[in-house]
């Protein structure tokens, strides 16, 4: 791949033509299982297609197989991660500028929050990663970062970690100086930006970032 690519992992869960617009020049594509088909039947080559495609029928699995410069498969029974996880691991390996994961929610709630807690794993391996669906931008912090106005209104902030700490927020209609968030705690849903630029500063733990329209 070129240095600093980024990598789009299309998973098998709700996608639409909005998924098709996240697309850039210079975009690694990777069909995820049924991931794989959506690109094929939007006319586009998955530079990977990847997963167990227990998901697919025999005449779609071959579909995706014509139609995808290079195929990893995996026994469904034997395997021991998610295909998804699978696919996260080796956009980790590639070093690319980001991943953004599409397509990983959706009515499985065990896969969506199972695919949530992926972003652990981009994090610590130092790899920005966003999953990204219709109405929804989820991204995972350990230090502080800053968000921009965008099409979604809503911000919410909710721990990963038992506790996260030191949280500031500025430009926000709600600030918040030095606080903690707990397990549990509600006090960082439904936040809005007031500024083009807002910050999240926080002192240790980790924090879901959830961006979201009604």
């Amino acid at each position: 791949m070129s240095e600093r690519q980024r990598i789009l992992l299309f998973a098998g869960g709700s996608l639409g033509e909005w998924a098709l617009r996240e697309i850039q020049a210079g975009d690694l594509l990777v069909g995820v299982d049924r991931g794989a088909l959506f690109l094929v039947r939007h006319g586009l080559l998955p530079d990977l297609a990847i997963g167990d495609f227990d998901s697919v029928s025999a005449d779609e699995r071959e579909e995706i197989r014509a139609g995808a410069k290079a195929l990893s498969t995996c026994d469904p029974v034997w395997k021991d991660l998610t295909d998804t996880e699978m696919a996260l691991r080796w956009a980790i390996e590639q070093s690319p500028a980001e991943i953004v994961l599409l397509g990983a929610l959706g009515t499985r709630f065990d896969h969506t929050l199972a695919n949530v807690q992926l972003l652990m794993k981009a994090l610590r391996a130092g790899v920005p990663c966003r999953i990204v669906d219709e109405k929804n931008e989820v991204m995972l912090i350990d230090r502080g970062c800053s968000v921009e106005k965008d099409r979604f209104p809503h911000i919410s902030l909710l721990p990963l970690s038992s506790e996260v700490t030191g949280i500031t927020l500025t430009g926000f209609r709600y600030p918040l100086h030095q606080a903690t968030l707990s397990t549990g705690d509600s006090l960082g849903i439904s936040n809005v930006l007031e500024e083009e630029t807002g910050t999240i500063e926080l002192a240790s733990g980790y924090l879901l970032v959830i961006k979201s329209m009604d």
